[in-house]
């Protein structure tokens, strides 16, 4: 599909731990047979992301660039996203076909945003095993992200977690917003996520 304005930024934050690797390589591999794809991924002083999808084959290793923030990834997503958007040009410079870009990166605090400089779209992920009361709690990354997922609903029983609870506060603070109950690692929510993507990014799928 190839847009003249650049491929579609798909940002995917979340805490560590809550399913964000697992999420991108499941895009990763819903959309790599049909778009020409790549993955940006932040760590503190690691590549341990970037390795993890390499580990899952989710794409080939050129198209898979690991950042070292060295700080706070909120900083590099945000405040100064100048080290993402030097690794998506040399993505684009590698792949000029490029039709997508997700970026993945650590937000624990739930008023983690991205840059609007550095992402179209933006997916925030947590899971239910941090309690029942997050999505009650708001901030941007709650209310405002293009998709909320919340996942690991298997654990629900395991942790209290009462996900009706969960469903009647999501519904009022994202007012309208579309979120998804997942469980990620045995694939539970990841079509109606790629249904999301496809009508707020225009991927033109079929």
């Amino acid at each position: 599909m190839n847009s003249p304005n650049g491929p579609l930024r798909i940002g995917i934050g979340g805490p560590v731990g809550a399913g964000k690797t697992t999420l991108t390589a499941a895009l990763c591999q819903a959309f790599r047979d049909e778009l020409s794809m790549a993955v940006v991924t932040n760590d503190i002083y690691t590549q341990e992301d970037a390795d993890a999808l390499l580990r899952l084959q989710a794409l080939p290793s050129d198209r898979i660039k690991g950042v070292e923030t060295g700080g706070c990834p909120h900083t590099a997503i945000r405040e100064d996203a100048s080290i993402n958007l030097a690794a998506i040009a040399e993505l684009r410079e590698t792949h000029p076909d490029l039709d997508l870009v997700l970026i993945e990166s650590g937000g624990d605090n739930l008023s983690a945003t991205f840059s609007p400089e550095l992402a179209d779209l933006t997916i925030y992920v947590i899971d239910v095993a941090a309690g029942e009361e997050i999505p009650r709690k708001g901030g941007p990354a709650i209310t405002r992200s293009d998709i909320l997922v919340i996942n690991k609903t298997d654990l629900a029983p395991h942790v209290d977690a009462d996900l009706d609870l969960m469903k009647r506060d999501t519904d009022r603070v994202r007012a309208g917003r579309p979120y998804v109950f997942s469980q990620l690692r045995f694939g539970g929510g990841v079509n109606e996520i790629l249904r999301h993507i496809d009508d707020i990014g225009g991927l033109g799928r079929k």
